[in-house]
C-alpha cells in the first residue's frame, strides 16, 4: 500500500512539471513573433531581404518574387512561399516570416486573386501568369 502511494505522489509531481512547460514556452514563442510584418496575401509582390553570412561578413541578400502560397498560420512556424523567374528557370524559396535570419519583407505591389494557393503560376506562360494588381491599395 505504501508503494502505491509512493507511485502516485511522482506521477502528480510529472503532471505539474509538464504543465508549466508549455506556459513557458508561449512566453518565449510571443517573444520572437515580430509585430513589424506588413499585410502579405498570395498574389502579392514582396522582396523579402535576408541575412546571408560567409565567413565572418554578413550581408543582406534581396530576393524579390511573388508570393505563391502563405502557410501555417500567423504563428511561429508561417511560412511564405516566394517564385521569380531568373533566366527563363523559376526559383521559389519558401521563407518562415519570423526566422530572425529575415531582415524585413517589403510587398511592392499587390495582385487580385481569387485562390489561397497560385501553384498554377508555375505551368502558366505569358499573359495567363500575370495577375491583375490592386489599384488605390499602395502609393
Amino acid at each position: 500500500m505504501a508503494e502505491e502511494i509512493k507511485k502516485e505522489e511522482v506521477k502528480t509531481e510529472t503532471v505539474e512539471a509538464e504543465v508549466k512547460e508549455p506556459l513557458e514556452e508561449k512566453g518565449i514563442i510571443e517573444a520572437n513573433l515580430k509585430g513589424d510584418l506588413p499585410e502579405i496575401k498570395t498574389g502579392d509582390i514582396v522582396k523579402v531581404h535576408q541575412k546571408i553570412k560567409e565567413k565572418n561578413k554578413e550581408r543582406i541578400q534581396i530576393f524579390e518574387g511573388q508570393v505563391l502560397a502563405k502557410k501555417h498560420g500567423k504563428g511561429v512556424s508561417a511560412t511564405i512561399t516566394v517564385r521569380k523567374v531568373i533566366d527563363g528557370v523559376g526559383v521559389e524559396k519558401i521563407f518562415p516570416i519570423h526566422s530572425p535570419s529575415i531582415e524585413k519583407i517589403e510587398v511592392v505591389r499587390s495582385g487580385k486573386t481569387r485562390k489561397s494557393k497560385l501553384y498554377y503560376l508555375r505551368t502558366a506562360k505569358g499573359r495567363k501568369a500575370k495577375l491583375k494588381t490592386v489599384e488605390g491599395e499602395k502609393e
